[in-house]
């Protein structure tokens, strides 16, 4: 079982089901692809892989979303988890939002949507590589 982790958040199924698909073909034999349909569920989804021991890698989230933003959850993730590469999808963020992630955390990339899959997972990748390097 593999003991990293990559995360995707967003609220709509179709978009995680693609995400999941894309990323399990490109590095499904070393990470888990994990999926959350809201940021409450992220979270959890965090605190269990956690619990079992699994490091999470990288966060990739939704910008527009029910109750919290990805902009809000992801400087609250960077807060408590430094150490996660974070990655903003998004065909609706404004650029207000886009600076305030930049300004308040390390944002690794924000990629817009209809995404382009090889470079969303050489996106993901680089994010990789971060570790890979320490």
């Amino acid at each position: 079982m593999a003991t990293s982790a990559i995360i995707c958040v967003d609220d709509e199924s179709v978009i995680l089901r693609s995400l999941r698909d894309q990323i399990g073909k490109y590095f499904g034999d070393r990470h888990l692809c994990e999926i959350a349909e809201s940021v409450e569920e992220a979270w959890e989804v965090i605190d269990e892989l956690k619990e079992d021991d699994v490091e999470i890698l990288i966060i990739i989230s939704d910008w527009l979303m029910p109750g919290v933003k990805g902009d809000e959850f992801l400087i609250d993730l960077n807060q408590k988890f430094p150490e996660i590469v974070t990655v903003l999808l998004s065909g609706q963020a404004d650029e207000s939002a886009v600076e305030r992630i930049y300004q308040n955390m390390n944002l690794h990339a924000y990629v817009s949507k209809p995404w382009n899959e090889k470079e969303l997972m050489q996106v993901i990748k680089t994010g990789l590589d971060t570790f890979n390097a320490e």
